[in-house]
């Protein structure tokens, strides 16, 4: 048995590829084993990594495989999250900003009292800390840190240890605190400003007498978030536009969430048996994928399809989900937008949205590598702080910066920042499976030192702690303002930066009022939890 333990550790030693894909396949294992509902899902890397390396010192990847996946992960966050949080920060700004401060201030005061209790040293609360609210990223610029401070590589295991045992109580206690919390008197949600999300149905409805105006005009006045896309008065098919004009007894197709559409045909005429979408003798539709940039990052108002090509847009598909667009609606690499347009018309329709499946694969190498360079050069700038010292944004915050930042620029010039959302997806799972596995590995014997030590429960009571005290304060708040459930699930998931507890708000939920919350906050604490774990370590050395 030894002499074949020898082999493996020795095959593993002289080829790190071979190490990084086997942990990394063994960990999208662990992953998905479910017990009650819960699994760890790519969090499981990281605990594979560790394993390995405790079994044997000399079984650690190359820094360079955690650094480039650190990059290439929170890149993608932020050119992903980029438009929506920029909308965020001008309609809910400064309350998403007190709420995200006070919870992340709490978690970060009580991980240095815990901390201090514990005996632990600088680098290890700032580990708890980052593992409390379950922040990789965080962990990442601490990490860094001591590596610029001259750290031995036990020393920067310290705060990769906490943050491994912190890590799945906090992960726990917040799943708890969001069960308990759907189990409190449900809130009335309040509109979303953003384009609705879910099973969107369509109906035809008749008009009735009293009732004319623009197309425009009549979904304004109405109240109700729906698109008009189909027009027929006197056997006459159209497209319905902007200034569409509307009589008694014409025919139109209304699309959108199920309520909307009754509550818009009751408010309008009534429902007729006749299906304008079923008639595809003029007018047809199609699924046309998005894949010329020029046609991203604009308003579908300014692409005025209508006058282009006599079509309009009544669905978009972005992810698993079905978008109900706006005028101000801005299209997306990788969105399949369902278009309605005269049957001659939609190959020149598909064209001019690029309709590339093979396109929607490929990546911008200039635009991606140039964003990266940028961010990095930006987290390399040193900010001193009160009391002597500085800290830097570094591999963590300035990709995630720059990427917040063009991913709400979206072009500049012949240059286009975003990337395919498949893409984008693809690569930030890769990122964060090599940053997982890299500092897993590089941290395996420090881990078990400290269990074997007795020291670990400690810090794995400590980090459900503080993920209670955070995330059962912002539903406390939450409350008091009178958030919507869902919403401030939602909110809970991204301040703790938890894509399982999103998952599990979002699967009882029948809103997209989750992901809203999600978005509007995640960067936000991202940012602020990289900040305050370098300066918690920074203050406490």
């Amino acid at each position: 048995m030894s002499s074949l333990k020898q082999l493996v550790a020795s095959l593993f030693h002289e080829s790190p590829l071979l190490l990084l894909f086997t942990v990394s396949s063994i960990g999208f294992l662990v992953g998905r084993v479910r017990v009650s509902g819960f699994s760890l899902g790519v969090a499981a890397v990281l605990f594979v990594g560790l394993g390995v390396g405790a079994l044997d010192p000399a079984l650690r990847l190359p820094e360079i495989v955690q650094q480039l996946g650190l990059a290439i992960f929170v890149y993608t966050i932020g050119i992903g999250s980029g438009a929506g949080f920029f909308t965020s920060l001008r309609r809910r700004g400064l309350r998403d900003l007190a709420i995200v401060a006070g919870s992340i201030s709490l978690a970060a005061l009580l991980a240095v009292a815990i901390g201090r209790g514990l005996g632990l040293d600088a680098a290890s609360i700032a580990g708890l800390f980052s593992g409390s609210l379950t922040n990789t990223p965080a962990l990442a610029s601490v990490v860094e840190l001591l590596g610029h401070t001259g750290a031995s590589e036990a020393a920067k295991s310290a705060p990769v240890v906490a943050y491994s045992l912190a890590y799945p109580s906090s992960v726990l206690v917040v799943l708890l605190v969001l069960f308990f919390a759907r189990r409190l008197p449900i809130l009335e949600p309040t509109p979303s400003r953003r384009p609705p999300a879910g099973e969107l149905v369509g109906a035809t409805v008749r008009i009735k007498p009293g009732v004319s105006g623009t197309a425009t005009a009549l979904a304004h006045t109405s109240g109700y978030n729906v698109v008009f896309s189909r027009h027929k008065r006197g056997g006459r098919m159209t497209v319905v536009s902007e200034d569409t004009l509307l009589e008694p007894d014409d025919l139109v197709s209304v699309v959108g969430l199920e309520r909307d559409v009754h509550a818009a045909v009751a408010a309008l005429g009534v429902e007729s048996p006749e299906r304008l979408d079923l008639d595809r003798t003029v007018l047809d539709f199609r699924r046309v994928f998005v894949s010329r940039p020029a046609a991203c990052s604009v308003p579908l108002h300014d692409l005025d399809l209508v006058r282009r090509f006599g079509a309009v847009v009544t669905r978009v598909r972005r992810g698993d989900v079905d978008i109900l667009p706006s005028a101000e609606t801005e299209l997306e690499l990788g969105d399949r937008v369902r278009v309605v347009a005269p049957r001659e018309r939609l190959g020149a329709v598909a064209k001019f949205l690029g309709d590339s499946y093979r396109a929607l694969a490929e990546i911008d190498v200039l635009t991606f590598g140039l964003g990266i360079a940028v961010g990095l050069v930006l987290g390399a700038v040193s900010v001193p702080v009160p009391g002597g010292g500085a800290f830097k944004l570094g591999l963590a915050g300035g990709p995630l910066v720059v990427g917040l930042v063009l991913g709400r620029v979206g072009r500049t010039g012949p240059l286009f920042w975003t990337l395919p959302f498949s893409a984008n997806l693809t690569l930030r799972q890769l990122g964060l499976v090599l940053f997982l596995a890299g500092v897993g590995t590089r941290s395996g014997d420090a881990f078990a030192s400290k269990l074997l030590a007795g020291q670990g429960g400690g810090m794995l009571v400590a980090g459900g702690l503080i993920a209670l005290a955070s995330a059962g304060s912002v539903v406390a708040i939450g409350r008091l303002l009178k958030m919507p459930t869902d919403l401030l699930g939602g909110m809970v998931s991204g301040i703790q930066t938890q894509p399982a507890a999103l998952a599990f708000v979002a699967e009882r939920s029948s809103t997209d009022q989750a992901n809203v919350g999600y978005a509007s906050v995640f960067p936000l604490a991202t940012i602020t939890k990289i900040v305050v774990a370098q300066l918690l370590f920074a203050w406490l050395r």
